[in-house]
């Protein structure tokens, strides 16, 4: 599956807006100093959301999380990288965020395994 299938699978119809945030969500993801899907997971477990975190790798349903909570485990900064990348406020894009990180995650992990840090 593409990327692009992936985005489109998790974003539905909802716009370019979501499409272009699942999209820096994905670059989130992939950035070193995240280390791809296993190091948002440590991310996770460092703040006490690894149980919500893991989840969205098992094949039960996905455990929501928090716009605040995502803030606190990606980081302001990655935040409003990512708000300005899209044109929204930090507050909006980190509650889309809430949104569609568990759904990209169960994505990326269809084997209910967290792939190696690349």
């Amino acid at each position: 599956m593409s990327l692009l299938d992936m985005v489109k699978g998790v974003v539905g119809n909802e716009g370019l807006e979501n499409a272009g945030l699942a999209g820096h969500a994905m670059t989130l993801i992939n950035d070193p100093r995240i280390g791809g899907v296993s190091g948002l997971m440590q991310k996770f477990h460092e703040h006490g959301l690894g149980g919500v975190a893991e989840s969205w790798i098992g094949t039960g349903a996905n455990q929501p999380i928090t716009a605040e909570q995502i803030t606190a485990v990606i980081g302001q900064e990655h935040i409003d990288a990512i708000a300005g990348k899209i044109g929204v406020p930090p507050e909006e894009a980190s509650a889309k965020l809430a949104e569609y990180l568990p759904m990209l995650i169960d994505r990326l992990t269809p084997k209910d395994e967290v792939p190696p840090a690349q």
